[in-house]
């Protein structure tokens, strides 16, 4: 690609992130690493395409995974991934025997959660969130209930 088509892709890049996604900041690294690449391309003509693209390729993943986070916190004033509904309260919808999960709507969203307790949780109960496995709430019983 021609180094001026690096510096386009870049400003496109940027802009996009800036004018019409929710600043994320991954477009930004993208569209910048592809601005580097195309000022690089200027500066040294020879350079291969495929050299090129593997340049993108590494500055691009090495400045989202080096600089995002603190950017996304500077910015933002917070981390960019939420820390869960952990030490929420829950109501269940049915009754939930030791190690045994069910499906519950929390936040517009259905979550597994699975009873950690060695006590029977009955339907309609509030439980509290104890941790977070992946996609599962761990709960137990809401000892302030």
């Amino acid at each position: 690609m021609q180094w001026w088509g690096w510096c386009v892709v870049g400003a496109i890049l940027l802009g996009s992130e800036l004018g019409f996604v929710d600043a994320q900041f991954y477009l930004v690294f993208v569209g910048g690493s592809a601005i580097l690449v195309g000022l690089i391309a200027g500066l040294v003509p020879s350079l291969a395409h495929w050299a090129q693209w593997a340049l993108f390729a590494l500055i691009a993943v090495v400045s989202v995974v080096t600089f995002r986070k603190r950017l996304y916190e500077r910015v933002r004033r917070y981390p960019p991934i939420a820390a869960g509904p952990k030490d929420q309260l829950l109501t269940l919808p049915a009754d939930l025997d030791p190690g045994q999960s069910c499906q519950v709507e929390h936040g517009g969203t259905f979550w597994t959660v699975q009873n950690e307790g060695d006590t029977r949780l009955t339907a309609g109960s509030r439980v509290r969130v104890a941790q977070i496995r992946g996609l599962t709430l761990v709960v137990r019983a809401d000892s302030q209930s």
